[in-house]
């Protein structure tokens, strides 16, 4: 009689056991992707116009060499709350774009958000602040649009924002 009740058990446990693996077997997990991008026009939820904002991994004068760039850039168009990058679900998958410099030179692949040290405007129309934290907060740094036929405003973060960049927002 011992012998037919420990077996009995032994059997319920064990079906227990295969019934809790088969849901977890078959229960789907949430997935995420990361991706990298120069430039936040290329994230699929974002609708960008005319109009970017480069940051550069140098400072100006080490930007540019015989009229060409020696360093790597990053551009962005409109509010950007957080140069790290930006996150969205798409079903039960998370998808990330996180923002890096191109492979143009000095800086290639470096993460964006606190790594810039000037800034160039070639947007026709639009003026931007360029802003020590995200969400737009604290010290922030105006640049003009571009003049008509003229050339892009290439300037140098002041001090506090050098390496000490966040977000950005249409000023």
């Amino acid at each position: 009689m011992k012998n037919v009740r420990l077996r009995s058990r032994i059997g319920a446990v064990a079906s227990a056991f295969a019934a809790t693996t088969a849901l977890l077997v078959s229960a789907t997990p949430a997935h995420a992707a990361e991706y990298k991008v120069t430039d936040n026009c290329d994230v699929p939820w974002i609708t960008c116009s005319e109009g970017d904002l480069w940051l550069l991994y140098n400072s100006k004068d080490l930007a540019v060499s015989g009229g060409r760039y020696v360093t790597s850039w990053s551009s962005f168009y409109g509010n950007v709350n957080d140069y790290w990058g930006t996150s969205q679900y798409q079903g039960s998958s998370l998808t990330t774009y996180r923002y890096v410099f191109n492979g143009n030179g000095t800086g290639s692949g470096q993460y964006t958000k606190n790594n810039a040290a000037s800034v160039q405007n070639c947007a026709p129309a639009d003026n931007y602040r360029v802003y020590y934290n995200s969400g737009y907060g604290g010290t922030s740094q105006y640049f003009a649009h571009n003049e008509p036929y003229g050339d892009c405003n290439l300037t140098n973060l002041i001090s506090a924002l050098k390496n000490n960049n966040a977000s950005q927002h249409f000023a």
